[in-house]
């Protein structure tokens, strides 16, 4: 048996590899500091990464457009399916600018207070929400950057209130705020997300992820929004928040993908009750048939250390156990001192247990057309087979994405498109390895085709079966059908 020192010697050993195919988690990064040249960006695309964030609460415009050619560029140059992704601010309530940070110590009386109004304690602040005063009460808990710091506020007046410091700490500027269980009256989009949506649109984002998102309104206000100015992405909805959880079925009916943003969720309902809602989130995605990321602290102590510690390693394992599409890592790729042993260390971790097996929440996916119906049984034909490949002919990635939230077996599952963007779109998709190909006219040109392609690559061999499913409408291959062929 090794000991504790000689796993870690190993990891700490161990030489980065290519993406392996078998690998089903996706994974997405956060650039910034840390991995904006495009050497690293090209490195993070060979360790396995599949998705690119743009973070727009800390990103200029400028950087955001150099950081979107970069991926563009070297995913390119690989010739590969590398998504990106424009992570909108939302209207978070934060805290204004400091001369100098404040140390706060229990009890002491913090201020929070409009723009333009004079301060009336020592350590008083601006927010940039003027319905703060409008809709907290006295006796609400108002949480400072992520839980870092822990207030009570006393005193609402019409332009300020007045807190207690519950838990000592330190507040710089900018601080985030929570305020848990209170109804915000916060807009959907704030001006500055409308100057990110557009540069977004601008940049071709393949996801835009709305903030703070509270009901299916604020995921429709945001897609119409994009619409209006020639968006084609598809909509990320950050679950960060008690009313979301309260509207969750809407939500995850509404958007694209959901994230199980973890670190505001955190704040806003007690600790022990996070994990449990972690899970229910993901297994109610897998029923609806919507796509699911978990995201926040995952590798947390990889922003200084080299490798993850014990506890880090189980999360990650059950967020991959959960079956979730996609893990996030922000800070830890960010500004981390080790973002190439963050994506690999997700690699490591997520390939291992996709050995194992997971929960199986795809069983329990609600069906509820012909297109759903014809995915299933395309799913317990390629089980059912050994050493068959899954293979998805689609247009618009929609099949695509239904037949994985099946979370079939197969090691080999294709999804064949004409387009780039679907293709791009479908990297978030756990299990799937998109492949760009025209269609041709008829079905056995097309089919053709695709063992050509996958030949090519030594991914099938003469004689495997194919269980081919496709909704596109041909000669000889009508809307949501199945097709078993040997290679």
């Amino acid at each position: 048996m090794l000991s504790p020192r000689k796993i870690h010697h190993l990891f700490l050993a161990h030489t980065p590899v290519l993406i392996p195919v078998s690998r089903k988690t996706k994974i997405i990064i956060t650039l910034g500091p840390a991995t904006e040249s495009e050497e690293m960006i090209g490195k993070l695309i060979d360790q396995g990464t599949n998705v690119f964030r743009l973070n727009m609460s800390h990103a200029k415009h400028e950087w955001a457009e150099e950081m979107s050619k970069r991926v563009r560029r070297q995913s390119a140059e690989r010739n590969a399916n590398i998504a990106v992704l424009f992570d909108l601010t939302g209207p978070s309530i934060r805290t204004g600018d400091l001369e100098k940070n404040y140390t706060l110590a229990e009890g002491d009386i913090v201020e929070f207070r409009k723009v333009g109004v004079e301060p009336t304690v020592p350590l008083s602040t601006t927010v940039n929400y003027d319905g703060l005063m409008g809709d907290v009460t006295v006796g609400n808990t108002l949480v400072v950057d992520n839980g870092a710091m822990l207030m009570r506020i006393d005193v609402v007046e019409a332009d300020r209130v007045l807190c207690v410091v519950k838990t000592p700490g330190g507040m710089g500027s900018r601080r985030h705020i929570n305020l848990p269980g209170v109804r915000l009256n916060l807009p959907a989009l704030t001006e500055k997300d409308h100057k990110d949506l557009a540069l977004a649109v601008e940049c071709g984002a393949d996801y835009i992820a709305g903030s703070f998102v509270r009901d299916a309104a604020h995921v429709r206000e945001l897609r119409e929004a994009m619409d209006a100015i020639g968006g084609e992405a598809q909509i990320v909805a950050k679950v960060e928040d008690q009313e979301a959880i309260r509207n969750i079925d809407a939500i995850i009916n509404e958007a694209d993908v959901i994230m199980v943003a973890r670190g505001d969720l955190g704040t806003e309902v007690e600790f022990e009750e996070l994990p449990i809602l972690q899970r229910r989130i993901v297994k109610r995605c897998h029923e609806l048939g919507t796509r699911v990321i978990v995201a926040t602290q995952l590798l947390e102590s990889m922003i200084t250390n080299p490798t993850p510690t014990r506890a880090e390693v189980t999360d990650v394992m059950n967020a991959a156990y959960e079956e979730a599409d996609c893990l996030m890592l922000s800070g830890e790729t960010s500004v981390g001192r080790y973002p190439e042993r963050c994506v690999e260390a997700l690699v490591r971790i997520s390939s291992r247990i996709e050995r194992s097996g997971g929960h199986g929440f795809g069983q329990n996916a609600l069906l509820r057309d012909e297109r759903q119906k014809t995915a299933r049984a395309a799913v317990t034909l390629a089980d059912s087979l050994p050493d068959a490949r899954l293979v998805v002919l689609t247009r618009r990635g929609v099949l695509a994405n239904h037949v994985a939230m099946l979370r079939p077996r197969t090691a080999g599952f294709f999804a064949f498109t004409p387009t780039d963007r679907v293709c791009c779109q479908l990297s978030l998709t756990r299990g799937i390895r998109a492949m760009k190909m025209p269609f041709a006219t008829n079905i056995e040109e097309t089919i053709e085709r695709v063992c050509a392609l996958l030949k090519n690559e030594g991914l099938i061999r003469t004689g495997t079966p194919l269980v081919i499913v496709s909704d596109i409408l041909s000669d000889h291959f009508a809307a949501n059908s199945i097709l078993l062929h040997h290679a």
